[in-house]
């Protein structure tokens, strides 16, 4: 049975209608579920020698998109991850194409039984304190590309931000004074609102006076007045990474991207004693079982944990009870 809707069109319905205008999806998932179906239709193009927009439905079925993703590992050397967030921008396609073209019900659903791809999951790499002063330390603040990376810098690793958050900010979402804070609408357009520390307000108030007569709202913007790319921030981390390298050689063995820079605050809260709740709360996850990867990379509650545990050649000790008087005073 032939479609009832080519697959340009079917493609441009997915984009304008469902994406953007009914799940109102983030400008980040446009940019991503676009590149990825840039990527098929070219590949797609060099398979069957046709232009993208004569291609019909039914020929992206399932063995072209299990080709397009064997090549991509094999021809771009992109990881499993990756892989599997291609394959997830294409399922959501063939979801919607199943309401749209029940007749191709049979295609759709081999497409969507293309399993994910495992891979090792591996722990989370943080930064320690003596670290992140360092690395706060190597910009050169009489410039001000300097000054705006320190403040840059100083904001992520306090609050603890997603790249794009961060990015995003406005002068306007910044509160001083009793109660500061920063506000950013994350994942999920949640809004949520970050405490600021008293340090992160002591840089934030000069570099906002500074600011005042720029044309721009961005809190942190490029030399034209733009938003910060995701490469110029990786740029601009990856420069004073290795300035703070020559005073901290431990930095040396560590690959420092914008997410570990995250990671290392939801890691301070961990260490501090904070609940995995407020945890989550405060990155803005959506559930509290995202906060575990923080528990299994924290070496330091594991020691304190063999440190309570008797070794294996000690005979375990006799319980014996507290005083009753020295529990009551401890309670007071």
């Amino acid at each position: 049975m032939k479609s009832s809707a080519t697959l340009a069109a079917l493609l441009e319905r997915f984009f304008t209608q469902r994406l953007m205008n009914q799940r109102q999806a983030s400008s980040h998932t446009i940019s991503s579920y676009r590149d990825t179906f840039r990527l098929l239709l070219q590949f797609a193009k060099q398979r069957l020698h046709k232009s993208p927009a004569s291609l019909a439905f039914e020929e992206i079925d399932a063995p072209m998109i299990a080709a397009f993703l064997d090549n991509l590992e094999k021809e771009r050397g992109i990881t499993a991850r990756s892989r599997n967030l291609r394959l997830t921008a294409i399922r959501s396609f063939f979801h919607y194409a199943a309401y749209e073209e029940p007749s191709h019900s049979a295609q759709i659903q081999r497409v969507l039984a293309i399993p994910g791809k495992r891979h090792m999951r591996t722990l989370v790499h943080f930064l320690n304190r003596p670290e992140i002063d360092a690395l706060l330390a190597a910009p050169d603040q009489r410039t001000w590309f300097g000054r705006r990376d320190h403040v840059l810098l100083m904001v992520a690793v306090q609050t603890g931000l997603r790249l794009s958050e961060l990015t995003g900010l406005q002068r306007q979402d910044v509160v001083l004074g009793t109660g500061a804070h920063v506000r950013c609408v994350g994942k999920g357009r949640k809004e949520r609102c970050t405490p600021l520390a008293k340090t992160t307000v002591a840089v934030l108030k000069p570099w906002l006076c500074e600011q005042a007569g720029s044309k721009t709202e961005i809190l942190f913007p490029s030399a034209s007045g733009g938003r910060l790319s995701s490469d110029s921030v990786a740029d601009l981390l990856a420069k004073h990474v290795a300035i703070a390298r020559k005073s901290c050689p431990t930095l040396r063995a560590k690959h420092v991207t914008p997410h570990v820079l995250r990671h290392s605050m939801a890691m301070g809260l961990l260490q501090a004693g904070v609940d995995r709740a407020v945890i989550a709360l405060w990155l803005g996850h959506e559930s509290v079982e995202t906060t575990q990867i923080y528990l299994e990379a924290n070496l330091a509650m594991k020691e304190e944990i063999l440190a309570k545990t008797p070794a294996l050649n000690e005979k375990p000790g006799r319980y014996r009870p507290g005083d009753e008087l020295l529990a009551f005073l401890n309670g007071l």
